[in-house]
């Protein structure tokens, strides 16, 4: 069985899982529970800090998958930080820093997490060929 290390630290507004060692399919399911464990509401906002994490599988690219799943249909979100070599080619070839955003420090993930989202850009109401427009 490879060796997993994990801990949780809750801040105001997110909630840190850092990892480390060895995820694959012989200790994924343990870290899904420490997950469900170590969160305080569905609707969470996580970040994984992976700079000690040197391997993981498809297991563990599952597992983050679910994760953000739930955490995305309860208003949470899920960030990945400090991804070393093998980690990182695993999520860049699979695609799916597409819908995990990926930060390169634990700094940098924080604070997009506690950064609240920018509204959506409206655009003014002429009444240039609007609706009802002469």
């Amino acid at each position: 069985m490879s060796w997993l290390t994990y801990a949780c630290q809750h801040l105001p507004g997110v909630t840190v899982i850092a990892v480390g060692g060895e995820l694959d399919a012989t200790n994924q399911s343990r870290l899904d529970e420490f997950i469900r464990e170590c969160r305080q509401r569905p609707g969470d906002h996580l970040v994984f800090d992976f700079a000690e994490v040197q391997f993981m599988d498809s297991a563990g690219l599952r597992l983050l998958l679910s994760t953000y799943t739930y955490s995305r249909q309860h208003g949470g979100s899920v960030r990945l930080a400090a991804l070393q070599s093998m980690p990182a080619r695993l999520v860049e070839i699979t695609r799916i820093g597409e819908h995990l955003p990926v930060y390169p420090t634990l700094q940098d993930a924080l604070t997009a997490a506690l950064t609240p989202p920018e509204p959506p850009h409206r655009r003014p109401l002429t009444g240039n060929g609007g609706p009802g427009a002469a």
